[in-house]
């Protein structure tokens, strides 16, 4: 009851304000006063006034929030501790196929035989090559694609 009459009192001295700013030719802002002048007693006409007013009194009502409380906090601190520990799913999974130690890369044709040597002890180096072309050959960009490609 108390709160309907709060309602009716709001829209009532809203619609004054509204009157008053339309008197002194703000049409715009006068018909926005109104219209949220009459939020509030439509709220009563509709009955979410009575809903909200027996929902706040109520100690199961608020046993209910408390557990919704509860649970978020659950679910933000797993999540906290999640991100600390390793990241997401996406990480850890790949984690686990690496710690695997797969001979052969999933798109590979070979076996990578040197995959933890350092660079030094994975390739032998090459002896120079002589030069056998006749001099007007150029073979540089050949040799280039080959050095690319590692043979």
């Amino acid at each position: 009851m108390l709160a309907e009459t709060i309602c009716s009192a709001v829209s009532a001295a809203g619609l004054g304000i509204a009157a008053v700013t339309a008197w002194r030719k703000r049409f715009l802002a006068a018909t926005r006063i109104a219209a949220y002048s009459l939020v509030p007693i439509a709220l009563v006409l509709t009955g979410i006034v009575d809903w909200v007013a027996g929902i706040a009194f109520k100690p199961s009502v608020w046993l209910g929030f408390g557990l919704l409380a509860v649970a978020w906090l659950l679910f933000a601190t797993t999540r906290a501790i999640e991100r600390r520990s390793g990241g997401t799913r996406k990480e850890r999974r790949a984690a686990a196929r690496a710690a695997q130690g797969e001979a052969v890369a999933p798109a590979a044709s070979a076996p990578s035989l040197g995959a933890g040597l350092p660079e030094s002890q994975a390739r032998p180096k090459a002896k120079p090559r002589q030069q056998s072309a006749a001099p007007g050959e150029d073979f540089s960009d050949i040799e280039a694609i080959l050095k690319k490609h590692g043979i």
